[in-house]
């Protein structure tokens, strides 16, 4: 029998802010005299709040007092109190994804979401999570094949392609549907840096207290879209696509011919559905939907129906999966416990670089992971191996050892959590390479990935074991 959970999730992004209740059944899927293991086996979202405009106090920071009040209502509205959720998470994105944004919105919803994970996404990861939201990663999964996700929202296209359900590429563009915006009477409010070039290139004037017409929306946006084309190699790259690369976005590299291409974010709608005034929303977003309808991206592919679309960020929030380490760990006990600690998952191709001693690799994937948020600890996810040698296991010690601590604040523990049962041995050999200079977690047993965020309790069984909290978000 299953046990109910109520889970919460709250999207604040650059132009939207949201939130999202689900109902998650959890059960005990080991065998009676087995070690406790909790999977989800169903979710259903109960309630969907309005989308509102993320209250700001100026450009980038957001208006912390505003937001709690967005939060504070829609709990009221969904008849739900802050002690009937067990469970959730505070996803900040886009241009509001700031440190100064992700203390004060921990601050003002710490009644509401004390114990839930708070997490700036970085373009990278905010690819990934939108891609998952929107279907896009089943449907390449179930399909075998690769499928690109755009997710357009108002300042930025965040863009992932998955390769059978894997990640093989992301990045992110400049391009969205809050770029221009104007009153009802096409008096422009507001230009964006690219706006501003396209507009440059094509002598469109658009500027502030000017009128425009629909003709230089549409060249405007238009050659966004082109611009988004060129990332995916649909068409040669032109001098311009490097003013448009958003900062801090991984190089789009795409080895693999695309078969599907899905779309997400608030411009999403605007792609699926007709019928919108061209101004509804104060911008170019319908402008923008019109020219990705008539696009090579559009016609060219098979179209996923996004299952969500402004909401594929955040469908339901923050789920417990609660399991106990295996007992071949090491660990230094006076940093337990540890909480809502991110985590860095590798691939197998990428195991086997670090085992190979590949510290160059290690240490480029972990300053990208430190740059896509804003936690000063991270824990390395690894698959393991079953039965590595001696020289293999030091190999990939020394590897983890000296990239952690070249890169690593000072202080700050290295944690590792693997599938298979070498983390005692790893983490033993670690230890002694570098005499206790760093505190070390080395635990086994455990399955994460990707964007999870990890508590790590203090060790119970005579310090045997170390119960471990996986907190994933869950998508669709």
């Amino acid at each position: 029998m299953g046990n109910d959970i109520l889970s919460v999730g709250i999207d604040i992004g650059t132009s939207t802010t949201q939130v999202i209740f689900s109902r998650i059944v959890m059960e005990n899927m080991a065998s009676f005299f087995a070690v406790p293991h909790i999977s989800i086996i169903d979710k259903e979202v109960i309630y969907k709040s309005d989308i509102y405009m993320t209250p700001l106090v100026n450009s980038y920071l957001i208006d912390g007092d505003k937001v709690r009040d967005i939060v504070a209502g829609e709990f009221q509205k969904a008849g739900f109190t802050p002690q009937d959720t067990q469970t959730g998470a505070v996803i900040i994105t886009g241009e509001s994804a700031r440190k100064e944004n992700s203390a004060l919105v921990l601050e003002k919803l710490s009644d509401f979401a004390g114990d839930f994970v708070v997490s700036t996404a970085g373009p990278d990861l905010e690819s990934v999570i939108a891609g998952k939201g929107s279907g896009a990663q089943s449907y390449s999964e179930e399909n075998a094949c690769v499928a690109v996700n755009l997710d357009i929202g108002g300042g930025t296209t965040n863009i992932v392609v998955f390769d059978e359900g894997k990640v093989i590429a992301k990045g992110c563009a400049d391009v969205g549907g809050r770029l221009l915006k104007l009153e009802k009477d096409y008096t422009v409010t507001y230009v964006s840096p690219t706006a501003q070039m396209i507009s440059d290139k094509h002598g469109l004037s658009l500027a502030v207290g000017q009128k425009t017409d629909d003709k230089a929306i549409t060249i405007l946006c238009d050659e966004m879209v082109g611009l988004v084309e060129q990332m995916l190699g649909i068409y040669d790259k032109s001098d311009m696509l490097n003013s448009v690369v958003t900062n801090g976005s991984t190089e789009l590299v795409i080895n693999k011919p695309i078969r599907a291409v899905c779309f997400s974010g608030g411009v999403a709608d605007c792609i699926y559905k007709t019928g919108f005034p061209k101004l509804q929303f104060g911008d170019i977003g319908v402008f923008l939907g019109n020219s990705f309808k008539k696009s090579r991206l559009y016609g060219d592919f098979k179209l996923i129906n996004a299952k969500e679309t402004i909401r594929a960020t955040v469908v339901g929030a923050g789920t417990y999966t609660t399991s106990i380490s295996g007992s071949t760990i090491t660990y230094s006990e006076n940093i337990l416990p540890l909480k809502n600690v991110p985590v860095l998952k590798l691939t197998l191709d990428e195991q086997t670089k670090v085992f190979n001693g590949d510290k160059e690799f290690l240490r480029e994937k972990v300053k990208w992971f430190n740059s896509q948020n804003d936690s000063t600890k991270l824990i390395l996810g690894l698959p393991g191996s079953k039965n590595p040698t001696y020289t293999e296991i030091g190999i990939l010690a020394d590897t983890i050892g000296l990239v952690m601590d070249e890169v690593l604040e000072k202080n700050e523990p290295i944690l590792i959590v693997t599938e298979c049962d070498i983390a005692k041995a790893l983490g033993q050999a670690i230890r002694r390479r570098f005499l206790n200079k760093r505190s070390i977690i080395s635990i086994d047993s455990i399955s994460v990935d990707d964007g999870d965020f990890v508590d790590l309790g203090k060790p119970l069984m005579d310090g045997l074991v170390i119960p471990v909290v996986v907190k994933t978000l869950i998508f669709g």
